[in-house]
């Protein structure tokens, strides 16, 4: 069921922590080596999300640059947003892939020593709506399991890769041990659903201010993405009311120099603004529920 109301004019009154105005997530996606390939029986390799427009290589041969670009999120352009983010003790909040940290146990050990909240983003960054319902309630249990296993730490939300499939909000809700899902692109605030007649919490997330677009025709410079970052930061300050802005990261595509100064201008640009929280998903999800209770009458219905 399709709610095309939300908050409508009567958004819920309250102050982010500190009177802040809105909150800001800094989401870095962590998928490199979970991607479709060959190697993992595919048929084909990755497309989405690399250097080039179109693929050069015949599906069902190895796309050895696509892997290789892929391979440049895992061996350079994290620990770029690592040490940026760390030197800055800022929080940030990991979108993983199971699959893709099992691969990296090097970077499965720094997020672990940091206090950076987990969200599952699959057991590997492929689509579930491709899934049948047996197989997306076996891949999400898998996904959270070596998450866990994996950081030390269990993971606090779900998200699937672009979009989920009509069953994986009821899974998620079934399967139990997580706060919330973002599954969801349509509010900046979170907002609660009933699923199965249990509440469940929903933190939007954002395709508008995410990276990706460098290699969808959106930025050219790494100028342009933090003028942009800026620009909404603007417009949400500006807002009666609080306000949630997220900013997807990606490691193979913010990671390369050119476009990181973009992202370091715009956390300069915070750095000296009042009326800003900086925090992880879990954190803002947790201050909403202290807030804005559970109500049956205004939760929106999910099907």
């Amino acid at each position: 069921m399709r709610d095309y109301i939300g908050y409508a004019d009567t958004p819920p009154q309250f102050d982010w922590p500190g009177g802040a105005r809105v909150a800001v997530n800094f989401v870095v996606n962590y998928e490199e080596g979970s991607e479709y390939s060959i190697d993992d029986g595919d048929g084909r390799s990755e497309s989405a999300l690399i250097e080039v427009s179109t693929p050069r290589v015949p599906v069902g041969s190895r796309d050895l640059a696509s892997q290789s670009m892929y391979e440049y999120g895992c061996r350079v352009g994290f620990w770029r947003l690592h040490d940026l983010f760390v030197s800055r003790g800022l929080p940030v909040t990991i979108f993983a892939a199971a699959v893709a940290l099992e691969r990296n146990p090097r970077a499965a050990r720094a997020i672990a020593r940091t206090d950076w909240d987990i969200v599952c983003h699959g057991l590997r960054w492929i689509e579930h709506y491709h899934l049948d319902e047996a197989e997306e309630r076996d891949q999400i249990a898998r996904a959270y399991s070596l998450v866990t296993d994996l950081l030390g730490r269990t993971p606090s939300g779900w998200y699937c890769r672009y979009s989920r499939s009509e069953n994986t909000r009821r899974l998620v809700v079934e399967h139990g041990g997580f706060a919330f899902d973002s599954d969801a692109y349509n509010d900046e605030l979170p907002y609660w659903t009933l699923v199965s007649d249990a509440p469940h919490l929903v933190v939007p997330y954002s395709l508008v201010t995410n990276d990706a677009k460098f290699l969808q025709g959106g930025w050219v410079t790494g100028a342009e993405y933090g003028t942009f970052l800026i620009e909404t930061l603007t417009g949400l300050l500006e807002h009666d009311g609080p306000r949630m802005m997220s900013v997807g990261l990606h490691p193979r595509i913010i990671g390369h120099p050119g476009r990181l100064a973009g992202l370091v201008a715009f956390l300069d640009h915070i750095a000296a603004l009042q009326g800003v929280w900086v925090a992880g998903r879990l954190a803002i999800a947790e201050h909403f529920k202290r807030c804005v209770p559970f109500s049956r009458e205004t939760a929106g219905e999910f099907t």
